[in-house]
């Protein structure tokens, strides 16, 4: 059985959470996320606490078990605190804004990338190089950090690129200089 599987959800005050059927929403001050539960797991919500626990000891059941437990908690914590990614910009030259829910990138190609943020997610500009996302969707905020990401990775040479606040890049040494025989 799953370690982290087995252990209880507490719900924080002002958080809510409807089962119907094989569906859970969960509500909060931040606002509501649903998810469809895999059939192989079963919910029970009681005083507060959420447990999930398998169906049958199959090897499907085993799997799903920590993974459910896990969204459902990240659900959790979405709606009654929320979650933030920060991304940092560093080269000459690239910049980014936020105008009317588009983030527009200017990252060294020969022209500007307009991305459409998706609902749910809120972006904020600090210094022209540091991007602040903000949702309760956990997963879509990651995916969300991820595509804004791969515009432009970070390169291990100079170091330009877009990269996670907490991501640590490894510094490359560039070519010796070659000398020459005559």
């Amino acid at each position: 059985m799953s370690r982290i599987g087995k252990q209880p959800i507490q719900l924080p005050p002002g958080v809510k959470v409807n089962l119907r059927g094989s569906e859970i929403e969960v509500s909060g001050t931040k606002g509501t996320l649903k998810r469809e539960l895999p059939s192989k797991v079963k919910v029970e919500v009681s005083d507060g606490t959420i447990l999930v626990s398998p169906v049958d000891g199959g090897r499907e059941a085993r799997a799903r078990h920590g993974l459910t437990r896990t969204l459902i908690n990240n659900m959790v914590v979405g709606v009654s605190d929320g979650y933030t990614r920060i991304l940092e910009i560093s080269g000459v030259g690239y910049r980014a804004d936020v105008k009317s829910g588009t983030l527009h990138l200017s990252l060294g190609y020969s022209h500007p990338i307009e991305f459409k943020l998706p609902k749910g997610i809120e972006a904020s500009v600090d210094k022209q190089n540091r991007i602040t996302l903000s949702g309760i969707d956990k997963e879509l905020l990651g995916l969300t950090a991820a595509k804004i990401r791969a515009f432009r990775r970070c390169e291990p040479y100079k170091g330009k690129g877009i990269r996670y606040s907490d991501e640590v890049v490894r510094r490359k040494v560039g070519k010796a200089g070659i000398k020459q025989q005559i």
